[in-house]
């Protein structure tokens, strides 16, 4: 058993390969595995090398500090982000020399945001049980910093540790992604308390029991939730969802044009043709080309599509600029009724760096470089989010790719299309670009756990997977796996009043985190003037 006195004797050199090793298990946390559990034995280790540090002199303990919390958190991302790599060998001639970049750097700079948390817990930290708010609360704020600052990226956040059991995730339509990042830190870091220098035996159980109270109601109150809560669904609505398994290395060549498009038609059609489809969905970026410069591939679609029966597509648009001769290029959904219309449009707000545009991007294109997309000039990104009208269905939230990772970003803001409640969450992805990885199915539960929040029913359809219905309970209820072609049809889900998640946003978790810091600035001053 690994305790705090055991590694304060171990050498530094094991102290480092125990932080490494406990960040490296702690991502089967994470889809595709959701063993949540392991945290539980992970996460103290942690806690413990926090401990290591108590005899040292505060600067070096700080620093001591943060390599703990830096290792653990390069184990982490490493181990749980490895399938990053996978995209650069879609076009290995061009890209390849980068992927060392993508699968060691990335998790190397996401690893700093754990490393100051533990800095800002050792500066709260008391040799007692109340050192787990210090904990809890110091990583949860690097949580929400990795996840805002240089465009952010909350990619497995430890909240999502919880969020794979869906009983447990029902407590985000009231705390969201925060609060369930605070609450799983502190009750699977909680054993740790067991091993307090200071307290009754009393007071170091309490942690734990309390930890172990906490998780049984949110268990019990989530399947209380799923068991009684009933959702209709929208009458008179016929969803096809259509996932075509096209090999990224095929789906942006312009030369494959017509055997793209012959996969799609044929891929739709199947299962009886579309009679009783209200509404189809092809995912993001569907086409090798622009549909306005393509008149015989939106004639196939008129031709494809049953009178009333509306196509939702990802496809490229772009858009003049006065003065300029390239225009802007926009990742977006459209929206294509049975004449062949394009009732409407909504273009990616949240851009990819490095995959849709590149930072700098005149100078580094300059030098020879460019985006995984390939597209000169990089992607333009839109002002705001807006709700996508679709005629038959009630607005939809449009979300691109990894657009749906982002909590606070998801409703558009009031005066942008943002007054009305929409009826949906719709997420157009390609998640080719990580083959049959955990990537994907990681993605998949991070857009779920949007439904949860925000009580609104979840339409996700990719290129390989994992495309769904979701009701806004995260309730599966039609899904087509990972590397499978394929089509599913289903009803659309009703939402349900808003959450008050959705009502308040982060209120109700940063009044948490607010008490947790609190509590742990108080034991520390206590401690202080003991």
């Amino acid at each position: 058993m690994l305790t705090p006195a055991r590694l304060q004797a171990a050498p530094a050199r094991w102290r480092a390969l125990a932080a490494l090793v406990a960040g490296g298990l702690s991502a089967l946390a994470m889809p595709p595995f959701g063993l949540w559990p392991v945290l539980a034995l992970t996460l103290p280790v942690l806690v413990f090398l926090l401990d290591a540090t108590a005899a040292l002199p505060l600067r070096p303990a700080l620093r001591a500090s943060f390599l703990a919390g830096w290792l653990f958190g390069l184990g982490y991302f490493v181990a749980g982000l490895w399938w990053i790599g996978e995209a650069f060998l879609v076009q290995a001639d061009t890209f390849l020399w980068l992927m060392p970049f993508a699968v060691l750097g990335l998790p190397a700079y996401l690893a700093l945001y754990t490393g100051l948390g533990c800095v800002l817990a050792r500066l709260l930290w008391t040799p007692g049980p109340g050192r787990i708010l210090a904990f809890a609360a110091a990583l949860t704020l690097a949580e929400i910093a990795r996840g805002a600052l240089l465009t952010g990226f909350p990619w497995n956040d430890f909240g999502y540790g919880l969020a794979t059991d869906l009983r447990f995730a029902q407590i985000a339509s009231v705390v969201g992604l925060v609060g369930l990042c605070l609450l799983t830190l502190a009750c699977l870091a909680s054993p740790a308390a067991l091993f307090s220098a200071q307290g009754t035996s009393r007071a170091r159980q309490l942690p734990l029991a309390l930890a172990v109270a906490l998780l049984a109601a949110l268990w019990a109150g989530g399947q209380w939730r799923l068991a009684t809560t009933e959702i209709g669904t929208v009458p008179g609505v016929r969803l096809r969802l259509m996932q075509p398994d096209l090999p990224q290395d095929q789906k942006f060549r312009y030369d494959a044009r017509r055997t793209v498009m012959d996969l799609y038609l044929a891929t739709s059609e199947s299962q009886g043709g579309l009679t009783g489809v209200t509404h189809l969905f092809w995912p993001e970026s569907a086409f090798p080309f622009f549909l306005e410069r393509e008149p015989e591939a939106l004639a196939r679609i008129v031709a494809m599509l049953p009178h009333g029966t509306t196509l939702i597509t990802g496809a490229a648009r772009y858009q003049a600029v006065p003065g300029r001769e390239r225009p802007d290029v926009f990742n977006s959904v459209r929206v294509i009724d049975s004449n062949g219309t394009i009732r409407g449009y909504a273009d990616k707000v949240h851009l990819v760096p490095f995959g849709e545009y590149l930072p700098f991007q005149e100078t580094l294109e300059a030098l020879g470089l460019e985006a995984l997309t390939r597209v000169r000039g990089g992607f333009a990104a839109a002002q705001e989010r807006r709700l996508l009208a679709i005629p038959g269905l009630p607005d939809s939230v449009p979300l691109i790719c990894y657009e749906a990772i982002f909590p606070d970003e998801v409703m558009p803001a009031s005066g942008s299309g943002g007054g009305e409640r929409p009826g949906f969450l719709l997420n157009l992805s390609n998640d080719a670009w990580f083959g049959l990885t955990p990537g994907p199915y990681q993605h998949f539960e991070q857009s779920r756990l949007r439904a949860i929040e925000q009580g609104l029913p979840l339409v996700r359809v990719t290129n390989n997977g994992i495309s769904a219905v979701v009701d806004p309970l995260g309730r599966i209820r039609a899904l087509l796996p990972l590397g499978v072609r394929g089509v599913i049809d289903d009803s659309l889900p009703q939402a349900l009043s808003a959450t008050p998640y959705a009502t308040h946003g982060r209120v109700i978790s940063w009044l948490l985190l607010f008490g947790c810091f609190c509590g742990a600035l108080m034991l520390r001053l206590r401690t202080l003037h003991a």
